[in-house]
């Protein structure tokens, strides 16, 4: 009989396991899909007919006390904001994952430091966490944990970060390739977008110092200039240009790039007459955009190779190296 509670009904593996006429040992071995144990294929229908009609759902935590682990992967990153190509990338990353049995739980909260964001993920116990903004986490961090029993650390940051399994993947780079690119096109006065979004700091500031390093090598300046994702934003940097004096500009990426075109060109400023634009991660719009947009693409991993790695990691605590992410600029009318 199901228990009611406040006036809430819960459904158990019990009601499951009395309206299919089996066990709860079978419910479990058929909702969980247990290996090792023959259920007949009439008996397993009959489960999942009964678990639906009941609309009984599995218990994630007692579920993973039972395995020994849960089946989640934490990815702490607030993924949505930055950008088209990473978002689809995460979705494909999820659907790989699930092929695998595992649950992927975005977990966006904001931490101090790396190892109370560590505590706060542990409490979760995932299988593994893959940290999209890898270079805050430390080795204090990972000790945390793998204490907790985290048997899965990737991260994704400009240099090998100790104690986990690292995709390298220089921010930087990409700043550094578009503005080599925008003054071998002779632009010396070099504007550089830092978005205004929460969160994406982390990828704009690497970006803008990656631009420094290459104007400090040659007779450039790098001026950051701020933009938020909308209409007025670019509207109000747009009016303001002539005074800026830019004549190039590294806009993040994309789609912000493809914002500020138009916002220009809507204040009388050709491009790449007066102004050469690149952008970043080369999105099948950018060369649709008139004039079509110079940007730098992205050979990121293969979602499938991510996931194989979190697997070898969460399995056997080891895992082939994966390649390091490499900007490379596609040259197209805007510069």
């Amino acid at each position: 009989m199901a228990k009611e509670t406040s006036g809430a009904v819960s459904i158990t593996s019990a009601d499951v396991a009395r309206l299919a006429g089996v066990s709860r040992a079978t419910v479990s071995f058929v909702l969980n899909d247990t290996q090792g144990h023959r259920v007949s294929d009439t008996t397993r229908a009959r489960v999942l007919a009964a678990a639906k009609d009941l609309g009984y759902v599995p218990h994630a935590a007692a579920r993973s006390l039972r395995a020994g682990r849960s089946n989640l992967v934490l990815l702490p990153a607030s993924v949505s904001a930055i950008g088209s190509l990473v978002s689809s990338w995460v979705d494909d990353l999820q659907s790989e994952l699930d092929r695998h049995g595992y649950t992927t739980v975005l977990h966006t909260g904001r931490f101090p430091d790396a190892a109370t964001a560590a505590r706060s993920w542990a409490e979760l116990r995932p299988a593994a966490v893959l940290a999209m903004n890898g270079d805050r986490l430390t080795g204090e961090a990972a000790g945390i944990l793998r204490r907790a029993g985290v048997r899965g650390l990737l991260a994704v940051a400009a240099r090998p970060v100790e104690g986990i399994h690292t995709v390298v993947f220089d921010h930087g780079r990409i700043g550094e390739v578009a503005t080599e690119h925008l003054i071998a096109r002779g632009r010396t006065r070099i504007g550089v977008v830092l978005p205004q979004e929460r969160g994406l700091d982390v990828f704009g500031q690497p970006r803008l110092a990656g631009a420094q390093r290459v104007a400090s090598r040659h007779t450039a300046t790098v001026t950051p200039v701020e933009l938020a994702y909308t209409r007025e934003s670019a509207t109000a940097l747009a009016g303001n240009w002539a005074a800026l004096g830019l004549d190039g500009v590294f806009a993040f990426n994309d789609e912000y790039a493809s914002l500020l075109m138009h916002a220009l060109r809507s204040e009388g400023i050709g491009i790449p007459d007066d102004v050469a634009v690149v952008g970043s991660d080369d999105l099948v719009l950018s060369a649709l955009q008139q004039p079509p947009l110079t940007t730098v693409r992205l050979r990121l991993p293969a979602p499938a190779v991510i996931a194989e790695t979190l697997h070898a990691l969460i399995e056997r605590a080891t895992a082939a190296p994966v390649p390091e992410v490499e900007p490379e600029l596609v040259h197209r009318l805007s510069s």
